[in-house]
């Protein structure tokens, strides 16, 4: 539990750090384009060094990223296996009790993989160098152009910025229900698959009702503090623009850009 890292925002003194949300926003979607857009061994090699090169400019360590990434690794390695044996391309490579794993399935399998992780990294350098608050003011200013046709610009942005908020909030309810049965002789790494299933079950119960409780004093919290949806707010943190903004976005193109030319080596 304690390798969860999506959804923490780590202080840190960085220019990213510094950014504008709403550009740091813009930016990760072209990053998300030029990720999917990479479709050879080069241009994957290049999409890792410039994020790389982004941990180390918002001061992050790598420790940090991978703990981002344990969550999902999983779901990885499944995914890995199911397309070694789902794709038929290419050669056969080797045959495993009648099965045949193809080259084409390795290297497509591989460029899956590497899309995933870089977009891990890229989520997580957002969540991990952007407040909440900050997320929420961004994510506004981004959707209230579709106020024009009554979307609620301004609850989608709370939602999502309360989502990204409670992740680590949870986290922590689920670490101290685990301790608080540990305690009491329930042990989760030892025992049969059917006696962990049970653990985990058991768990579920107390961490929805905690959560629900959370979720209610939260709305009493809202509510005593004279929030209302759907009317004018004013706000005490403005956003604003500076150069380096820009920058950014200019930066971020110019790999959207390059990801192109490489595709066509």
């Amino acid at each position: 539990m304690n390798n969860i890292a999506l959804g923490r925002y780590v202080p840190l003194d960085s220019k990213i750090h510094k950014m504008d949300p709403r550009f740091k926003m813009v930016a990760m979607i072209i990053l998300m384009i030029a990720i999917f857009n990479v479709n050879n061994a080069a241009g994957s090699i290049f999409m890792f060094v410039i994020l790389g090169a982004a941990i180390l400019a918002s001061k992050l360590t790598f420790k940090f990223i991978l703990k981002s990434m344990k969550p999902m690794m999983f779901m990885l390695i499944f995914l890995f296996i199911l397309n070694m044996f789902a794709i038929r391309e290419g050669y056969v490579l080797v045959s495993i009790f009648g099965w045949n794993i193809y080259s084409g399935a390795i290297f497509s399998t591989l460029f899956i993989v590497s899309r995933l992780i870089q977009m891990i990294m890229v989520t997580t350098l957002l969540t991990a160098t952007t407040q909440p608050l900050e997320l929420t003011l961004g994510i506004e200013d981004l959707l209230s152009p579709l106020r024009r046709i009554k979307v609620p610009a301004h609850e989608i942005a709370m939602m999502i910025s309360i989502v990204l908020r409670y992740i680590p909030t949870l986290i922590e309810d689920t670490q101290r229900i685990m301790n608080a049965q540990a305690s009491r002789g329930v042990d989760l790494d030892e025992g049969s698959l059917k006696e962990k299933i049970a653990g985990i079950v058991s768990m579920i119960s107390p961490l929805f009702m905690m959560s629900y409780m959370r979720a209610e004093d939260l709305a009493d919290a809202m509510e005593a503090r004279g929030y209302y949806p759907g009317k004018t707010r004013t706000r005490y943190k403005q956003l604003e623009v500076k150069a380096s903004d820009w920058m950014f976005i200019v930066l971020s193109v110019a790999i959207l850009i390059a990801t192109i030319m490489i595709g066509r080596i």
